[in-house]
Formats: structure tokens, sequence, C-alpha cells
């Protein structure tokens, strides 16, 4: 079935090996300047097969504050690059292949071609930096603080102001305006006997103590910074510790003694902390059964699913209260339907606090944004969608949650439905690019179910009927959405969305055998395989891929809940066809292992919850259940356990065991809750977060189970 799928973007995740500290604030990644996080050899890539930059891996530096997944959104970050080095400054900038390199969470190193071997972890707001040198009379340390962007054209960033003071004694500190943000970092190094200097345009300032640049611009950017040097003796190391944030040099140098104490070295402690903390978080989900690359799978997407968002508590720039402040929420479409529900299961302190600071935003910039990142300005991605904080906020009240004053988070939720495409949508009912009229939609449903909560029944009753007007988006002679602009897809890809009323779509569609007469069509039924994209495809071969009108493998957003789309026209046994596929064959173990961009955790996410036979309906407190990829399965949601386990479950390979042709789908046959008679494919989100056990027994045959009772729909009257 995977073959008849068709996928315009290039299947390489764009994720980085880097180290990195559960939703942490600082990542820290070998720097080579390629698309789209500076690690790697891909040039900017956004259709075919990636073109490479370079031949080689290889890096100039390690760099701070990488992307995780994301594709062309012109904040690359990759800021303050250290480089070991035994060259000349001059040489500074020149790359060198990288070998023997090692990933953990928390965790990287490689050995340099020079012969340095370097070392990096984390900590929530500190890097160390570890490097053991070659025996050298000159070998040297270069911090380099205007270092930013990637090597790709427009890629560049260039601080607008900058300050860097060295303190002598292996201490010294500095702030940079990068994108509007002031970024501070506070350093120690531990380099005895060597000489610490400034240095501008790759030149020394012998005796130099403080460099000031009140406006720089592209023009006049000349690289700078400090460095250790002295001579080194073979396995001499260096020890360079990192503090970071947004308000300034003292916080960073708090935020640095806070996680590496008063003592040196540091190195050990901080790796043993991050590794604790991502033990803890990894172990929230455990899978029992699965081949060894499956398993292998599953733990990396668990991994990938908690590197963003970045909480960086009491760092806002742009506000001077405590509290959280989250950043590289990149995109929220993309991460809303599958991330943000994982967040709210196994990390509920961290997904309410970023509720919170989203609500915070919203009062300071005047909108909920759908992608927010180390960056000020408007660019916020109105472009690509509507109002989707909505959904995670409605989410949040239904299980019950405390810490948000939510009264005053459903006045700004109604403020933000007004805005952008939203004033078009209150006065017409309908807005293009048209799947803003189904975001706008389903956020006025959202929203007027916590009014309505609220008992503010007037308000509600108002939204609920704005809820309704999803209806104005399709084509009733087609049961398609209506001609329009689409962002990455077309029509159809957006046609199967999961709405709140289901039961009214599937019979503008004609019915359940028109709708799934369609969703057939869309995943490939009987299909022949398709060509995919080549290296630089042309804008015909790209037309002929979008024509096909068919399912883009998990390759872009608007994908991942249309497999889910069967269970609302009974037929989850093809849900577990479509889902087993894409499990099967669109994720491995190796460079990329991904089927489209990773956008923030949001596409490992989806592994995670497909992998566990469950699906989030965002914005509804509802899972949909389906045949789980491995045999049992633990589930930590906050206090409580929720374990799905199986019987006659067999154990799936995926494509890269060497598997030649789709393996026998494994449908559900029956199920039990705790114990009792489960008949619908379908939990509420109260009966997974309050834990218990779902028994799910399997066959290699399609059965009626599920077929009978449909998920809820919110109908109209």
């Amino acid at each position: 079935m995977a073959a008849t799928w068709w996928w315009p973007k290039p299947q390489v995740g764009n994720t980085h090996p880097g180290a990195t500290s559960p939703l942490g604030m600082v990542s820290a990644c070998a720097y080579s300047g390629a698309y789209p996080t500076g690690y790697g050899r891909y040039a900017k890539n956004t259709e075919g097969v990636p073109e490479e930059m370079f031949e080689r891996t290889q890096a100039s530096g390690f760099t701070h504050f990488q992307q995780s997944g994301t594709g062309a959104i012109r904040k690359y970050y990759n800021y303050v690059r250290v480089t070991p080095m035994v060259q000349p400054l001059d040489d500074l900038g020149q790359s060198w292949a990288l070998h023997d390199e090692r990933a953990e969470p928390g965790y990287y190193a490689a050995n340099l071609d020079t012969g340095v071997r370097s070392e990096i972890t984390v900590g929530e707001k500190v890097a160390v930096h570890r490097y053991t040198f070659p025996d050298h009379h000159s070998a040297r340390v270069v911090i380099d603080l205007s270092c930013g962007g990637l090597a790709i054209d427009l890629g560049r960033t260039v601080p607008l102001r900058a300050q860097v003071e060295s303190m002598g004694h292996g201490r010294a500190q500095g702030t940079v305006v990068m994108e509007g943000v002031p970024l501070s970092v506070y350093l120690e190094a531990d380099a005895p006997g060597w000489r610490q200097m400034l240095w501008y345009d790759r030149r020394l300032i012998p005796g130099g103590t403080r460099l000031d640049f009140d406006s720089i611009r592209h023009t006049t950017l000349r690289p700078f910074g400090l460095l250790f040097m002295g001579p080194a003796r073979a396995g001499q190391t260096v020890e360079v510790r990192m503090g970071f944030s947004l308000r300034g040099c003292e916080q960073a140098r708090e935020n640095l003694r806070r996680e590496c104490g008063a003592t040196a070295p540091a190195f050990e402690q901080v790796r043993a902390r991050t590794r604790h903390r991502w033990r803890d978080h990894l172990d929230r989900v455990r899978v029992d059964g699965g081949s060894p690359a499956r398993r292998t799978v599953m733990a990396t997407a668990l991994y990938h699913s908690l590197i963003k968002p970045c909480f960086a508590d009491d760092e806002s720039p742009f506000w001077p209260s405590s509290g959280p402040y989250a950043f590289d929420i990149c995109t929220m479409w993309d991460i809303y339907k599958t991330q943000l529900p994982l967040l709210q299961a196994i990390a509920p302190e961290r997904a309410m606090e970023l509720l919170e600071s989203l609500i915070r935003v919203c009062e300071e910039e005047g909108n909920f944004p759908i992608g927010y990142r180390m960056a000020r300005g408007a660019d916020r991605f109105f472009r690509q969608a509507s109002a989707l904080a909505h959904t995670a906020i409605a989410d949040a009240h239904a299980l019950g949650r405390g810490g948000v004053d939510w009264g005053w988070a459903l006045v700004h939720m109604v403020d933000d439905l007004r805005r952008m495409y939203g004033e078009d949508f209150f006065e017409h009912g309908v807005v293009h690019p048209i799947t803003h009229t189904l975001d706008l939609a389903y956020a006025h449903h959202c929203t007027a179910k916590l009014a309505r909560a609220l008992n503010d029944h007037r308000l509600a009753e108002d939204l609920e009927r704005r809820g309704r007007q999803w209806v104005n988006a399709f084509d009733p002679a087609g049961g398609l959405l209506r001609d329009s602009e689409f962002y990455e897809g077309g029509k159809w890809n957006y046609s199967f969305r999961l709405l709140h009323d289901m039961a009214a779509r599937i019979e503008l569609a004609g019915g359940d055998s028109g709708f799934l007469s369609k969703l057939d069509k869309f995943f490939g039924y009987g299909a022949e395989p398709v060509t995919q994209p080549g290296v630089r495809p042309q804008p015909a071969e790209m037309a002929l891929g979008y024509a096909l009108n068919r399912f883009e493998g998990l390759n872009n957003e608007p994908d991942m809940e249309a497999p889910w789309a069967y269970h609302y026209a009974g037929r989850p046994d093809r849900t577990a066809e479509v889902v087993q596929s894409a499990l099967t064959w669109q994720f491995g173990t190796g460079p990329g292992g991904l089927p489209g961009n990773d956008d923030s955790g949001g596409l490992s996410s989806w592994y995670v919850w497909a992998s566990l036979g469950l699906f989030p309906v965002a914005g509804q407190s509802l899972f949909l259940v389906n045949a789980p990829a491995f045999a049992r399965a633990a589930l930590r949601a906050g206090d409580e356990e929720f374990v799905i386990e199986t019987s006659g479950h067999r154990d799936i390979p995926i494509g890269v065991d060497g598997v030649g042709a789709d393996p026998p789908t494994q449908y559900v046959q029956s199920a039990t809750l705790n114990g009792k008679p489960l008949h619908a494919a379908h939990l509420s989100a109260a009966d997974v977060h309050r834990g218990g056990r779902l028994h799910l027994r399997l066959g290699p045959e399609p059965s009626t189970w599920g077929h009978g009772i449909r998920p809820p729909s919110h109908s109209h009257p």
C-alpha cells in the first residue's frame, strides 16, 4: 500500500544528533552550516531528494540552539560557536571532517580531523564542552559570538548589537541581540596556563577587556569573540562551561552556577543529571515485544517528541515577570494534534506551563501564536493556520487541569477568534484559504465547550452556531473541500481532517459508501505504485504528483489524522491497514528514518501514539483505538498508568528488517476496558488519563468490532 503513496518532501526528518535536555532551553551540536539545523550535509531542500552541500560530515565548530525537524523557517539560530583549534586564528570558519560520532540523550561527541576529541553535554540552561587535544605548541579554544544561522542563501543571522567582556581568570560574558532577542552568555574555561584574549576580524586584541558594537549591519559585520590559547600536551582536556539567559549576563551567571555548581570540572555531573532527566521522561512510555528495529524507532520517536518546545522559565525577554516562557513552538499546526496531547499525558506540568505561556503571549502581543520562536516580530505563520491553541486549552480544561485562570483564558480565546482571518469568518462564515474556515469553525467549537463549562450559555450558543459553519468549506456536489489555495498539499489532503461533526461531514460526502470510496481512493487502494520525485524535481513532475490526490504517507502535516477518518465511517479495520503500512514502511533506523520533516516532534509523536494503538482527537477529549504495534505497552499519564495489552499479537517487522511485502495486518477482534467489554473503537481522554487496562484481542482477519458504535459527533440540531 505504501508504494501507492506520494511524498513531495525529502524523507530526511531534519533532526540533529546534538545534546539536548528534555524540553530544555539549550541544545548543542556540531556545526557545518547545512540545512536546516546547522548539522549535516544537506542544502536547502523542500521538494524531492535532497541535494548535498558537502561530500562529508564536517564541522567548523559547535553551536547552540538548533531547531528540530523543521523546514524553511528562516530563523536558524546556531549561536555562540565554540571551535577547538590547532591552526591559526585565520583558519576560523574552516570545516574539518567528523569521525567517530557518538550521540546519546544529553551528550554528543566526535573527533575532528585535527585530532581533537570534542564532547558536549547540556543542562536546561547550560552547555558544557570538553576538548581533548593532541600534543601541540599552540592550541586554542575560540568562542565566536557573531555566528548565527546557516551557510545557505538568506540563512545567515546577523547580530544587531553586541558586547563582549573578558573578565580574566577563565571568565567572560557577552550579549548579542539576534532576531530582536538579547541572548546573554556567561562562561568559564578551565585552561590552566593559557592566555585569554578578545579578538575581532580574526585579529587578536592584546590587553583588551571589552568589545562593544552599538549597530551592526550585514555590510559591517566582522566576526568577533574571545579565545583561550596555549601549549597542549597529548590528552590534555579543556572544559568550557556556558550559562545562557535571555535576561542578561547576571542571570546567565546564576543559571551556570545553579546547574554547574561552584567547583570544576562539571562535565560529568551535568551529563549525569541530564541523563537522569531523560531516563525519567523516556520511562513514561514503555513497550514490550517488537523487533529490535521497531523498539529503536519507538524510543527515538519518543526522544524526538520531548526535545521541543523549549522551556526557559523566568527568561522572557519581552515581559519582566517570572513564570513559564516557551519558544520553538514550531509550529502549532504540526504539534497540536499529536505532540501537545502527548505532553498532556506524560509531562502534564510542562503542558500546562506551555498553555500559561501561550496565554501570556496573547496578553502581551495580542494573539495566540501559530508559531513562536526565539525571535521578536509578527512572523507567526498566520498563512498556515488559525486559532489552534484553542484545542489544547479545551482539552486541558476537560481533563480538570488547574493552574490556569479559565475565565481569563476564555476572554483571550474569544478575542483571538476575531483576529486575522477570523474577522472575515465572523462576517461571511467562510474564508480563503479554505482550510482556515475549518480551523476557525473548530476553534469556535472548542471555545464554546469552555464557555458552556463556565456557565456562559449565551456566549456558548453563539460560538456553537458559528462552529457549524465548517460546512461552508465543502462543495456538496463533490463531498470535498471547495477549490482554494492550499498550504503544501491539495484539497484531498485537507478534506479528511477530523471535524467535530463527522456524522454530518460523512453525510455531505454521500453517506458511508461515498465517504469510504473517497477515502479508499485517497489511500491508494487498488492503485499502482507511483514514482517519487527525484533530485531537483521540475514543476511539471511535482504537478503530476499532486494531481494523484493521494495520501502523502505522513510526509506532510494534513495527513496525520486522515487514517482515523475510517473510524467515523464504521471501518476501523481500514485504519489498521493504513496505519500498519505507515509504521512498517515509512520509518527506519538509519540517517533520515522519517517520512518527512519531524516538525518539532509532531511526526514522532504520531508514531508514538500509532504504536500504542491510540490516536488523540485534539479538542474533543477523545482517543480512537486501533491495533497497537507492540504486544504490551504502558503509558504513565500523570501519576496513573494506562496499560494496553494484547492477545493474539504477532510481532510485525518494519522495512529495515528486510520485509519484502506488506506483512499481514492485525485487526482488533474484541476489547475490554478494565475487564468490561468495550464495543466502541474509542475512549474518552479521562479513561486514559485516570489509568486502567485496555485489552485488545487481535487476529489476522477484519472483524465487525467498532463498526456499530461510531465516535461521537457534535451534530447540529
